[in-house]
């Protein structure tokens, strides 16, 4: 029986187990190792960090849904990985593995930024649920006291998207509660245009995204790297400072320290199409962890983004390749990583889809409308159920 070891709980890990039970059944031993005890539906941080949803709403406990399925899970820390015994480290166990599935999702570097984060810093963060949490009382503190607001990502970010839905969706709040007018908003990134996204842009979003921020007049500020977060005070490379009275940046992010040796410098892996390590072929990496290469490099450095939907897709080809490699099955073929992504945009949504993720594209589209927000959160529903139950076969 082969030994599977997970790494990871979320997206990815989640998926890649289930995916491996439902396709070797007792062919193999399948434990998850993840320092979250909860499967968090992170896309909808944004909301939950405004107070439209509760963490209750988008989590669900890892341990009963792997159980049910005859999947072990160990809720602890892992330290490290010894490739070349084949062992995963944590802080109490070595467990040997015949093969590894890394899914740990990213360090968030805030230390590179002084100033940066909610933790020892000056601006909220909506990427952790326990960060989302605290940005939500952030908030209901703002309400009670409104003034400018500051929203962006730092340079080297590669997850652009919820700092867009932010902004979109505070100024949705404060529109509906008719003190948008005391509330500046300035939109601050890395991107070299807005709707860049890290991926070069996809179809119109640029004119799309200029139209929005207009529309609702908040002022962009691209191209820009953060020196500091002062108290109260967003401290740009070339010199320009920026007041606030609530303030949320995207973090750059790493490898997280337990498998950074089996990446490249930034701490993320290289993996070929099947996402198997390119030196150790027993293990394979899926989501935020895999080393994908921006387009095209820009002005201000920004990274390529990993979204559920991608992480998903790895995870399922991935646990296709294990599969093979036990059964001696033929591989699944290779296929370049596409993209779709619904982006709350407070009253409404974009839809946006690009075929491959990096240009040029096979297929590309991005479209705005109620729609998608409605579909945003009835796909939020489904993934939730779906994965509740084990379910990681359905569409």
């Amino acid at each position: 029986m082969a030994r599977i070891m997970i790494l990871g709980g979320s997206f990815g890990g989640l998926t890649a187990a289930l995916e491996l039970k439902r396709l070797l059944g007792k062919k193999a031993d399948i434990t998850v190792v993840s320092e979250d005890d909860k499967f968090v539906f992170v896309p909808s941080l944004p909301w939950l960090s405004m107070g439209w949803r509760k963490a209750v709403d988008i989590t669900f406990p890892l341990k009963q849904t792997l159980g049910q399925r005859g999947i072990t899970f160990i809720h602890e820390k892992a330290k490290g990985v010894d490739a070349d015994n084949s062992k995963l480290i944590t802080g109490t166990n070595e467990l040997p593995y015949d093969y590894l599935v890394v899914s740990t999702g990213p360090c968030l570097a805030y230390e590179e930024v002084p100033g940066l984060g909610p933790d020892g810093g000056h601006t909220e963060s909506i990427f952790t649920l326990g960060h989302a949490e605290k940005a939500y009382k952030a908030w209901e503190r703002f309400l009670e006291n409104p003034g400018a607001v500051v929203i962006g990502s730092v340079q080297g970010v590669s997850c652009f998207g919820p700092s867009y839905e932010y902004a979109f969706e505070i100024d949705a709040e404060l529109r509906r509660r008719k003190i948008r007018s005391k509330v500046p908003i300035v939109f601050v990134t890395s991107e070299p245009y807005i709707g860049h996204f890290g991926i070069g842009g996809v179809r119109n979003s640029r004119r799309m995204m200029e139209d929005e921020f207009a529309k609702r007049d908040i002022k962009v500020v691209v191209n820009s790297a953060v020196q500091e977060i002062a108290p109260g005070e967003v401290v740009l490379k070339d010199g320009a400072k920026i007041p606030f009275q609530l303030s949320m940046f995207a973090p750059a992010m790493k490898g997280v320290p337990a498998v950074a040796p089996l990446g490249n410098p930034r701490g993320f892996i290289s993996v070929d199409g099947r996402y198997r390590h390119r030196q150790h072929k027993n293990i394979f990496a899926v989501g935020v962890a895999v080393a994908i290469a921006p387009p095209e490099p820009t002005p201000v450095p920004t990274g390529v983004p990993k979204t559920g939907f991608m992480t998903v897709r790895m995870a399922k080809t991935a646990a296709r390749a294990i599969e093979s490699d036990i059964t001696g099955e033929s591989a699944p073929a290779e296929t370049a990583i596409d993209v779709l992504c619904l982006m709350d945009m407070g009253n409404t949504a974009a839809f946006m889809k690009a075929a491959p993720v990096l240009p040029p594209r096979q297929e590309s589209a991005f479209r705005e409308g109620k729609r998608f927000k409605w579909g945003k959160a009835a796909f939020e529903r489904y993934f939730l159920w779906k994965m509740r139950h084990g379910l990681s076969g359905l569409p």
